[in-house]
């Protein structure tokens, strides 16, 4: 029991870290950089034992660091909504996968922002004052971070899990897990970002259907529709500025 409760607290340390280095890029003062040494020697008694696998369970949580990152931000959603978008317009390979995760990483910034700056403010500069405790500052910084999930998952995900891992009944929002919430979160987001990836294909699947309706009604049934349909849909993207309002649509969903 206290091996899982250390390992929930080296999680939420974990997570925390990744979104304060995320976030105080911007923020914070230049800082200079530590050294760090590590050895190996002989342990003298059992307390040394507990710090060293405590700290190989750090090292192990943290090269998690980008999925933890991506798990408890609108990343998730972004990514496949961009993803669904590049696919029902059939350009291939444009835009490339590297534009594709670049644009939902700073979109993931510009929308994450307020809550990490929340965080900042209310639990990393007090701490970094010493006016509060680790401890506390990992409470406070784990609140807006509960707090954005929480207005994004929907009631059945949450109580999927919930009953899943067999915990009473939560009398509210605080009692549940943040390890609770995170999955439900994941498959709130995935069905949200499936839900606007149908809408995106609608209008392409017409142009689709009325370019391939032409081609059979001149007996043109050897040449392939997408070759004609392709720069029609790309035509029909940009007269209705198609990324300003996908961007537009994404942005407001979180709101």
């Amino acid at each position: 029991m206290q091996a899982a409760v250390r390992y929930r607290r080296i999680l939420s340390g974990s997570l925390i870290l990744v979104v304060l280095l995320a976030a105080f890029a911007a923020y914070a003062e230049p800082l200079p950089l530590p050294s760090l040494n590590i050895g190996v020697g002989t342990a003298t008694k059992p307390a040394d034992v507990a710090v060293t696998i405590q700290i190989f369970l750090l090292l192990t949580v943290m090269s998690l660091a980008p999925g933890l990152l991506i798990m408890t931000t609108s990343f998730t959603r972004i990514v496949v909504v961009l993803s669904f978008l590049r696919t029902a317009m059939g350009t291939q390979q444009a835009p490339s996968n590297q534009i594709i995760l670049a644009l939902a990483m700073f979109l993931t910034f510009f929308i994450m922002t307020p809550v990490w700056q929340q965080i900042n403010r209310e639990a990393y500069q007090p701490w970094k004052a010493q006016q509060i405790s680790q401890d506390t500052a990992i409470d406070r910084a784990v609140k807006p971070v509960r707090k954005f999930m929480l207005s994004q998952t929907r009631e059945k995900d949450l109580a999927l899990f919930v009953s899943l891992s067999k915990l009473p009944r939560p009398k509210n929002a605080d009692d549940i897990p943040t390890l609770t919430i995170i999955p439900a979160f994941m498959i709130s987001e995935l069905r949200t970002a499936f839900q606007i990836g149908f809408l995106i294909y609608i209008p392409f699947i017409v142009v689709d259907m009325v370019v391939a309706s032409v081609l059979m009604s001149m007996g043109m049934m050897m040449l392939p529709p997408v070759m004609i349909s392709l720069p029609f849909k790309i035509l029909l993207f940009v007269l209705v500025d198609g990324w300003g309002l996908v961007i537009e649509s994404l942005v407001k969903s979180f709101g």
